[in-house]
């Protein structure tokens, strides 16, 4: 996708099983990082190499739910790496343990448990406090904010989606200034 926009990535990583020949070869060798073991996703092999103080993901909420889910998996497993996953119509983040999003009354706030946590809410239509979550129990799908919304979570499990205009906010929630 990249390279149909002309635009040559700074760095390909990953096991390059789905990168093309023809690709390949308009990409300068030393751009490529190629990692064949198979026990982690590309995503996941990204986020263990790259330095950055915020990633932003693109592509990863495509037409494969496979591959959806394993970018969650890979969020939760590097819930220390502060990255958004920026999708045609949302955004999505692991919830550190406790962040401020600035919202709008009526924004769309879901929460999705990736493991059991617990947490506590201001600004919720219908708060959290003193609710158990898991992914086959309680999920917290198309609650609604009241105004700025305080989140804080026992655990770095809880993804947060939001609609994609909110993009700004969930970058602020992540920023280490901007958690309580």
């Amino acid at each position: 996708m990249a390279l149909a926009a002309g635009h040559v990535p700074d760095a390909v990583i990953g096991d390059l099983d789905s990168l093309d020949p023809a690709s390949r070869a308009s990409i300068p060798a030393e751009r490529i990082w190629g990692i064949a073991e198979q026990e982690t996703t590309d995503f996941e092999k990204c986020l263990m190499r790259i330095e950055a103080p915020f990633i932003l993901g693109l592509g990863f909420t495509g037409a494969r739910l496979d591959h959806a889910l394993a970018v969650w998996t890979g969020l939760v497993r590097h819930a220390a790496r502060r990255c958004v996953i920026l999708g045609a119509e949302d955004v999505v983040f692991v919830a550190p343990r406790s962040c401020v999003l600035d919202l709008a009354p009526g924004t769309r706030v879901s929460l999705f448990p990736m493991g059991p946590v617990t947490g506590r809410s201001e600004g919720l239509y219908w708060p959290i406090d003193g609710l158990t979550f898991a992914p086959d129990g309680r999920i917290g799908t198309s609650n609604r904010a009241t105004g700025p919304v305080a989140l804080e979570f026992d655990a770095e499990r809880m993804l947060v989606l939001l609609p994609r205009g909110c993009l700004d906010a969930a970058i602020a929630a992540l920023a280490p200034a901007a958690r309580p």
